[in-house]
Formats: C-alpha cells, structure tokens, sequence
C-alpha cells in the first residue's frame, strides 16, 4: 500500500510546491501583511482544494470530461478571475504601510477556501488526481477522500514554505516605492501563471 502512494505522494509534493496562483498568493500576502496574518490563507487553501479534490473525484469530473465546452468555460472564467486578481495586487497602493499586526492578508480562510473553485490549476490537478490516481473496481469514495486528505496534509507545508520565503522578502519592502514595485510584480507574475491555462485547449 505504502508503495502505490508514493508516485501520488511525489506528484502531491510537487503540485503544492511549484509556482502557481495560491502560492504565489501566499507569497504576496506574507511579504505584505506577515505570517501570521496569511496563515488563514495558508489553510483555507489547502482544505479548499481537499474538498474540491473529494467533489471532482466523487462525480463532477464525468460531466466535465463528457462535455468539453463546459470544461473550457470553467478554465476561461478562472483565468478572467485571475487576471483581476492581478490586477487588484498589481495597482495595491502603499501610500500608508500599515504595520503587519495590525493588517490582515486580502484573503482569509474562506477566500483562500473559495479561491479553489475558480483556480484553473487547482482543477487541472483535482482532474489529473481523479484519473491517473483512483483504482477502478475500488470504492471511489473512500479512494478520492483518501486522496483528498493527503493533499490537504501535504499542502499546508508545501504552500507555508512559499509564506516563509515572502516573510524573508519583506524586508526589502519597508520603502513605498518598493512595495510598489512588488505589488506590480506579484500581480504581472499572477498573470502570466494564467498563460498556460488560455494557451493549452
């Protein structure tokens, strides 16, 4: 058993841990706000996604992959989300930098929570999970719940790790002009994580 969930436990570490709208979100967020105010974020992401991870698994990925353009509808309405969301961090203002106690992160727990269901990536991997992962013949259920928990598990770190690396930065942004610059760069880099959703159909 142990060895089956190791090519899962290998892709679940990389999915988390790779660049992409939630941690580059977290990211943002720590530099900005500090760690404590992102951890919220950090768990409302990783249990958001576990439950779309169960949702897709459980049923939602035979009307999606049995009509295409419902599927391709769902990936341009995440990728016009994220845009906007790019938008919104890239022209984030500091004409007051207020201290990180006392700021809260854009997002909290049931944003980052919600976040999943307009998330492309976030469906790419609930999907891939669902078909490379279960084992037909096997109760689907408890195989996807399964899986799901493992993510929510090995997410927290993986996407905690991108918040330690934005709370190092955050140093470096004490200046407006630099938050400025950040601020713009996190939203351009957002954006640009949107690419591959629009060019891959």
């Amino acid at each position: 058993m142990l060895v089956s969930l190791l090519p899962f436990l290998a892709f679940a570490i990389v999915a988390s841990a790779t660049p992409g709208p939630n941690n580059l979100m977290v990211f943002s967020a720590a530099a900005t706000h500090g760690l404590r105010a992102t951890i919220p974020l950090i768990l409302g992401i990783a249990l958001g996604f576990g439950v779309l991870v169960a949702v897709v698994g459980s049923g939602l990925a035979g009307p999606l992959t049995r009509y295409p353009p419902l599927y391709t509808a769902l990936r341009l309405l995440g990728a016009a989300w994220l845009l906007f969301l790019a938008w919104k961090i890239a022209r984030a203002g500091s004409k007051s930098l207020p201290t990180k106690a006392a700021s809260r992160a854009p997002m909290g727990f049931w944003g980052g929570s919600a976040f999943q269901w307009v998330n492309p990536k976030a469906w790419i991997l609930a999907l891939a999970t669902t078909a490379i992962y279960t084992v037909p013949g096997h109760n689907l259920y408890a195989q996807v719940c399964s899986l799901a928990l493992i993510f929510v598990l090995i997410s927290v770190p993986c996407v905690g790790m991108w918040a330690i690396l934005g709370l190092g930065v955050s140093r470096l942004l004490e200046s407006p002009a630099r938050l400025r610059f950040f601020n713009l760069l996190m939203g351009v880099l957002l954006a640009a994580s949107v690419i591959p959703v629009i060019w891959d159909r």
